[in-house]
């Protein structure tokens, strides 16, 4: 680098410019490219940069743009020396780098993780998490307050005892104390609403979507594990969709966030938060005799819930009565080797099983049938099913299925209210 410099034609503005990023908190970035081309790429802090007694236009048109050819050493040509804004962040005292690629203009590097990103997102969420315990004063679990009227959302396994009778203690990272009543709970999914009545105003946790979460990013984990209030614990998603199925939980279909935060007893019913402190699932359970395998429900099923609640007083979940799989082109590949009879289709749900006795049956479902058009519209996943279905009970729907040798059959299915306990 040094003997670049010493060929470097203007190198008193080029150190001067760099010695200015450093000093600012900024980066200085040396890259060559695959090719013959290099390029210099400097990062300052905008308050820095604004303070300087140099206009920022001028500092741009002042410096040459210089570079090198690698095939020959001892020539050097143009070397693009450009500046970047780091991206604005709250707190002016935190700059974030600029991701660069070599021959190319810098680019930001957004949502880095910061030495502040999880105690902000902390901050933004903890007050509003607060511990359950019941009158003797034995801690159950945790919960959120989602709702200034006293909302508090936590899991059903919890408070399920609480339901017909008795109170639940709840208590604020401020240390202010409630007497709670357990409202709603739906055991299916285990996710239960807790509410108290407060003169004075709650705080309360923002509600966000698990439908954007990604494998890897960072998650918080808040509550009172062991009865040890206000507990922060970090990690990052491990899976967004792992399916009951994987973990020996018969029944319906669920599906669950999976994240390495550690879980301990005393976190059920907590909530799980992005970066940016918003309630992305609730904890509900961990896998004994292992180390961060832990599930949340995702926070996009509890607003579903919280939907049924307040409509119908209950989470009314339509049954059919069938075992359903998602296809692909690779399940269908060997499908269609195991049986050349089997129906030529790329995508669709496969049923594996029908209940005897239930809607499907009755409708003429079989096992082996593939679920193409459900309620007028393709079918390509089991979610889809689902998301058609929505809390219609009693209500008839088409169902259009292939069978063996491309055999298609048009069923009409009424389903049936699903028994909570399955």
């Amino acid at each position: 680098m040094m003997h670049f410099l010493r060929k470097f034609s203007n190198k008193t503005v080029l150190i001067r410019a760099a010695t200015l990023a450093a000093a600012g908190s900024g980066t200085f970035c040396f890259a060559t490219s695959s090719g013959h081309d290099a390029s210099i790429s400097i990062s300052m802090p905008s308050p820095f940069r604004d303070s300087l007694a140099w206009p920022w236009r001028t500092i741009e048109g002042t410096i040459p743009f210089y570079s090198f050819k690698r095939s020959n050493h001892s020539q050097y040509g143009l070397l693009p020396l450009s500046f970047s804004k780091p991206d604005n962040v709250p707190d002016t005292n935190i700059s974030k780098g600029a991701a660069w690629d070599a021959g190319d203009s810098p680019k930001h590097c957004c949502n880095c993780l910061g030495r502040d990103t999880i105690a902000n997102a902390a901050a933004r969420i903890g007050p509003a998490v607060v511990n359950l315990s019941v009158p003797q004063g034995k801690s159950i679990g945790s919960g959120t307050i989602i709702d200034e009227d006293g909302t508090i959302l936590t899991c059903a396994h919890t408070v399920v005892d609480l339901l017909s009778k008795g109170k639940v203690e709840v208590t604020l990272q401020d240390g202010r104390s409630f007497e709670g009543t357990a409202v709603n709970a739906d055991l299916h999914a285990d996710i239960a609403i807790v509410k108290i009545k407060s003169k004075t105003p709650l705080p309360t946790a923002k509600l966000g979507t698990s439908s954007k979460l990604r494998p890897g990013d960072w998650v918080v984990a808040m509550g009172c594990p062991l009865t040890l209030q206000n507990t922060v614990t970090a990690g990052i998603v491990s899976c967004v969709d792992r399916k009951a199925s994987d973990l020996g939980l018969g029944g319906m279909h669920r599906e669950y966030l999976q994240t390495d935060c550690a879980i301990n007893p005393g976190n059920s019913g907590g909530p799980l938060a992005n970066a940016d402190g918003e309630v992305v699932g609730v904890n509900i359970m961990k896998l004994l005799g292992a180390d961060g395998l832990n599930f949340a429900v995702p926070i996009d099923s509890v607003s579903k819930i919280i939907e049924h609640f307040k409509r119908n007083g209950r989470v009314v979940r339509p049954w059919l009565g069938l075992k359903m799989i998602d296809l692909n082109d690779m399940i269908v590949a060997h499908l269609k080797e195991k049986s050349a009879s089997f129906p030529d289709v790329r995508r669709g749900v496969l049923i594996p099983m029908v209940s005897p006795g239930s809607p499907a049956y009755r409708a003429g479902f079989r096992p082996g049938d593939v679920l193409v058009e459900f309620g007028g519209r393709p079918i390509e996943s089991i979610q889809e099913v689902i998301d058609i279905l929505g809390d219609k009970v009693g209500k008839p729907f088409k169902a259009v299925v292939k069978r063996e040798n491309n055999v298609t059959e048009t069923l009409t299915v009424i389903p049936d209210e699903a028994n909570p306990a399955l």
